[in-house]
């Protein structure tokens, strides 16, 4: 699913135009990515929670070679979805 897709659904859904659909969903996404940004969490209910965390710098190895290379130390993005999301996964396997 793409952006597009996601604005198409809004668009379906509530009846706006495309392109208000569109900008409804950089806002949101845009403010998800500013507050991750900042290194705040994102929570967000019966969804899941967007998670900032900071990794230290560590020797890694480069598959090819075999030889030792570091890796810096970085900020990642992890996503941890809510037990209601869960449930539903489950729910839809069977």
């Amino acid at each position: 699913m793409t952006k597009v897709d996601i604005a198409h659904i809004i668009q379906q859904t509530v009846e706006l135009n495309k392109q208000t659909s569109m900008f409804l969903i950089d806002c949101v996404l845009n403010k998800i990515s500013d507050t991750l940004n900042t290194g705040e969490n994102v929570q967000i209910s019966g969804f899941g929670h967007f998670l900032v965390r900071e990794k230290e710098a560590r020797v890694g190895r480069n598959l090819n070679t075999g030889e030792a290379a570091e890796i810096s130390a970085r900020r990642v993005v992890i996503f941890r979805p809510s037990q209601i999301f869960k449930q539903a996964l489950l729910d839809n396997d069977e």
